[in-house]
């Protein structure tokens, strides 16, 4: 172990540690949810001019943490150009699939299909595409967008750890985005098939999403859904799912499907609904 913070993960019950965290959480005592917001807010430098409600309207921390904003708050950039970040945060990591492993930080990888719950069939088509990691911090807002047009094809819930996914914990824990409990989300679009991985982290409480509400996590078995033609379909930066008390997004892409922005790079903050990358039209037959 490189530190005490990475020993202490390694030992810490992190599921009970979470499991307590969200009940404390979801109270709603208003003394105790007050207090929780009100310090949060300082400790983070969290802006609250940009948040629809006022601090005093929030039922409990959780239903602040995962706050809406003021409409026209995270303007869309062009969606028939361009690829929209998911979320508000900083990009992680960002670069190409390659002999199915995605970059996590030196010396460290992990698999696609790792990631994606073992669906080999869906990782050998993201092989040579685009991937991109976006970490939300405490102060971020929290809700997890469409980065482009597409149709819910599957969402694989996939138990696990429940590691930090800071820059520390990513330099220092082998395959940490497909060791961390996570859900995998695949959709179908104009841009071929994509993923929107929503991967947890030490304190989440849960994951949210706007087809089927809270998931169940911190469960002992791997659950995958399959879902129809035609039953949920997205628009590029409609939201999808939110995380309590969390975490990572991380994305792929088909080869030949989307090219990053140039320049930006691993540590480069971002805000929902910025462009982030073109849309690549594939050649006539591909």
């Amino acid at each position: 172990m490189s530190s005490p913070f990475i020993w202490l993960q390694h030992i810490a019950p992190h599921h009970a540690v979470s499991r307590s965290a969200g009940r404390i959480a979801s109270s709603e005592v208003p003394w105790l949810k007050d207090l929780l917001i009100r310090r949060f807010i300082a400790a983070y430098d969290v802006d609250m001019s940009e948040a629809a409600r006022s601090i005093d309207e929030y039922t409990s921390f959780n239903d602040f943490f995962t706050r809406e904003l003021k409409p026209g708050a995270r303007p869309l950039a062009d969606p028939a150009q361009n690829i929209l970040s998911p979320a508000d945060g900083a990009v992680s990591q960002i670069g190409r699939v390659e002999q199915g492993r995605i970059f996590q930080a030196k010396g460290r990888h992990f698999t696609a299909a790792q990631l994606l719950g073992g669906d080999d069939e869906a990782a050998a088509r993201f092989e040579g595409g685009a991937f991109a990691t976006i970490y939300l911090s405490p102060k971020d807002y929290h809700r997890v967008h469409m980065p482009a047009a597409g149709e819910l094809k599957s969402a694989t819930y996939v138990p696990g750890d429940l590691f930090s996914v800071n820059q520390v914990t990513a330099e220092n824990v082998d395959g940490l985005f497909a060791r961390n409990e996570r859900l995998a989300c695949l959709f179908e679009g104009p841009d071929g098939l994509f993923a929107n991985v929503m991967v947890g982290a030490m304190i989440v409480a849960g994951i949210e999403t706007v087809w089927s509400g809270l998931e169940e996590t911190h469960a002992p078995k791997l659950k995958r859904r399959e879902f129809g033609a035609g039953t949920h379909k997205f628009a590029a930066g409609d939201e999808m799912g939110r995380f309590i008390l969390g975490s990572t997004a991380v994305m792929l892409f088909e080869p030949g499907r989307v090219e990053w922005l140039e320049g930006l790079c691993a540590g480069d903050t971002v805000r929902m609904g910025q462009a982030i990358g073109k849309r690549v039209q594939p050649k006539a037959g591909a």
